[in-house]
């Protein structure tokens, strides 16, 4: 049985930001949804680029909140920013983990590849923001192998920044891609440029009703272990 959430509990969510406003779009539309499925008062927060600040929410805030990242790995902003703003809380706040990687998300990927025409068994590259952090490495090889699972085909690992190969050296006429990305903005351009190659690039993951789910069993998960401590 998945926990109850305490009632007053509110979801706040938050994204990296970026100033292109379709981007910031997805989050709140992930959160309202989320929020919707959990029956919780939500607001979607970001680091930076875009308004409110997940500080700012959280300082305002004075019930019991739990905080999600839409953000799928680990990474500088997991490990250092969102802790620092979690210190300067106005009330009870437990956050969660990054969203990847997980099952659902390589469910989504799969189902986003259908989407775009791909046919089954074809080979597939994951295209990836990337990052310095070694932890986020291991999280995307493992976003690799949960899609591969999941497609049944085998899928190559590309990055748009940090250690990695880059898609325009991987990508070929053979593969579909999947763009390993949530919203629209720079990384969502470069990854459709530099997958050229292919005929075959699938939608980001976006509002996916898995990725909804993904994020209401996230706040459900440290819902509970608060309530086992409490």
């Amino acid at each position: 049985m998945r926990p109850v959430m305490r009632p007053g509990t509110r979801l706040i969510t938050v994204a990296h930001g970026t100033r292109y406003a379709p981007g910031n779009a997805v989050a709140r539309r992930v959160t309202e949804l989320a929020g919707r499925r959990l029956g919780l008062p939500s607001v979607a927060a970001y680091v930076e680029l875009c308004e409110p600040s997940l500080t700012e929410v959280l300082a305002t805030s004075r019930t019991p909140t739990v905080v999600v990242p839409l953000l799928l790995s680990t990474g500088h902003h997991v490990r250092h920013d969102l802790p620092t703003a979690l210190a300067a809380a106005g009330g009870p706040v437990r956050m969660a983990g990054p969203l990847g990687p997980h099952p659902l998300l390589a469910e989504a990927q799969a189902a986003l590849l259908r989407a775009a025409g791909a046919e089954p068994g074809r080979p597939v590259v994951l295209v990836a923001a990337g990052s310095r952090d070694p932890l986020a490495g291991a999280d995307l090889a493992a976003a690799a192998r949960l899609l591969a699972m999941a497609w049944d085909a085998p899928v190559t690992l590309a990055t748009l920044s940090g250690p990695g190969p880059r898609p325009a050296e991987v990508v070929t006429p053979d593969h579909a891609v999947s763009p390993y990305l949530l919203a629209p903005g720079h990384f969502g351009d470069r990854a459709r440029a530099e997958s050229a190659a292919s005929d075959c690039v699938a939608e980001l993951l976006g509002a996916h009703p898995a990725v909804v789910e993904l994020v209401a069993l996230r706040a459900q998960a440290v819902a509970g272990a608060a309530d086992a401590v409490a």
